[in-house]
């Protein structure tokens, strides 16, 4: 070891010896700590019974919170049962109400059904509610539909084949279209090949060719917008527009209004006396009314007369009636059967059809 290394041993050596001197004396020796009682102070009674009251002060306070929350709760169960049974209460009324509301309806729907018979079948659902009839008259057969129209798609009108100038049976429209029933609708006129409606002609709210002013023994017929009839003589087109019609034809002559026969024009009487008839109608009550009479042919011998379509229709209760085309145009398609008896022994082809749908 070289002399340098010696003398810096004990050179620390010496500057060690006061601290491991001092550490051997403290672990020999029995030294304790003691600090004073005022570092601990006792509590005093007074503070503790501060204390106690405070504690049952706060289990007083939760206590009575625990109380008001109770009898919150009891009281909103309370309400709640009130509100459930006004509700129920006032739903039931509701229900009564509307049920007296409807009684007149029903009463006036059960007398015009009556007058017409018993339905041999009926279409029934949230579009409209439709019933058969048949009914036997004096000089010909003849069928009744009564039509309750829930729905604004319930029926509508097509041209024939979709276009102007078209023309299709009304079973073919009735298939083309997924209709449950339809009939044929107004006149026609017939021009290069083509069929065409009779004067002013309303489809999905528009005109087809334009407005007509109604002339001689013509009229129109059609729905409006809330699915009541509406029809009759309209000088200008002003007039049709403020009826805000969805669809309607034309054709002659107008056979009821409110609910009493008009004058037959002397032309119509005799041209032919008895045919084929189509004539559509409504109720009071908005119902439409739709009769179809056979006839063999359109020569007179068969079918029935203006007049006996406008005594069937104040025999059921109608209150506007209007006459459609007939003759071999006269269709009734219910369920995707023909009716009716075409008189031309096959079902004519024509460019506007009334169309159900359920």
């Amino acid at each position: 070891m070289s002399p340098s290394i010696r003398m810096l041993n004990r050179t620390m050596l010496l500057a060690c010896t006061p601290f491991v001197a001092m550490l051997l004396w403290l672990m020999v020796s029995n030294i304790s700590i003691i600090l004073p009682g005022s570092s601990f102070p006792e509590a005093s009674f007074e503070q503790e019974e501060a204390a106690a009251d405070h504690t049952k002060s706060i289990a007083s306070g939760l206590d009575a919170a625990h109380q008001i929350a109770a009898k919150t709760s009891a009281s909103i169960k309370k309400q709640l049962k009130l509100y459930n049974q006004t509700n129920a209460d006032m739903t039931q009324i509701v229900k009564t109400a509307t049920a007296q509301a409807n009684r007149p309806l029903i009463v006036y729907d059960r007398i015009i059904t009556g007058r017409l018979g018993t339905p041999s079948g009926t279409i029934s659902s949230d579009k409209l509610r439709a019933q058969l009839f048949y009914i036997k008259a004096d000089n010909f057969q003849s069928y009744a539909l009564k039509i309750k129209l829930k729905s604004n798609d319930a029926m509508k009108m097509v041209l024939g084949k979709d276009k102007i100038g078209g023309a299709e049976t009304t079973l073919a429209a009735v298939q083309r279209n997924g209709a449950v029933a339809g009939v044929n609708a107004g006149g026609f006129a017939d021009g290069g090949g083509k069929r065409y409606p009779l004067s002013t002609t309303i489809v999905n709210g528009s005109y087809v060719e334009g407005f007509e002013p109604t002339r001689a023994d013509l009229f129109f017929v059609g729905l409006n917008a809330s699915n009541k009839l509406v029809g009759g003589k309209f000088t200008n087109k002003q007039q049709l527009d403020s009826l805000n019609v969805k669809f309607g034809a034309s054709f002659v002559p107008v056979l009821l209004k409110n609910g009493s026969p008009t004058t037959i024009p002397t032309k119509w009487q005799v041209s032919p006396a008895r045919a084929p008839r189509t004539v559509i109608a409504n109720y009071k009550d908005g119902q439409l009314l739709i009769i179809v009479a056979d006839g063999r042919n359109e020569g007179g011998s068969s079918g029935a007369t203006l007049a006996e379509m406008q005594l069937l229709l104040q025999r059921f209760g109608a209150e506007d009636g209007y006459n459609l085309d007939g003759g071999g145009s006269s269709s009734l398609i219910w369920n995707g059967r023909v009716i009716n008896k075409p008189s031309d022994g096959q079902l004519r082809k024509l460019p506007t059809h009334f169309l159900f749908f359920k």
